[in-house]
């Protein structure tokens, strides 16, 4: 079983609500509303367990956790012909390649 724990979670401050929103990467449908950090993230930590819970006492395949999942470091982007131009020009100009222009600028 998945620990719920391993999720990817956050907490911000939510202006319309009043309150600091917990949110999951993983699932995100649910959030959990709290007047003080710590509550919106400790709320959301035990909704996300008793979902996964409840999925998985249902057979329904449960998420994995980012931090668990293997990436490769690779993934296709599609772009305007004349954005890819700019970019081998770009490149060119600078003596690197399109992949290690681009991953600069997406660093």
């Amino acid at each position: 079983m998945v620990d719920h724990k391993h999720y990817t979670y956050r907490v911000t401050w939510s202006e319309d609500d009043g309150e600091y929103v917990a949110l999951c990467a993983e699932f995100p449908s649910l959030s959990y509303l709290a007047p003080e950090q710590t509550a919106a993230l400790k709320g959301l930590i035990k909704l996300v367990g008793e979902v996964v819970a409840d999925m998985s006492a249902n057979g329904e395949q449960v998420p994995v956790p980012l931090a668990s999942r293997e990436f490769s470091g690779k993934f296709q982007v599609r772009i305007p012909p004349e954005q890819h131009r700019n970019l081998a020009i770009q490149a060119a100009e600078q003596g690197v390649s399109i992949n290690r222009l681009v991953s600069s600028k997406l660093a």
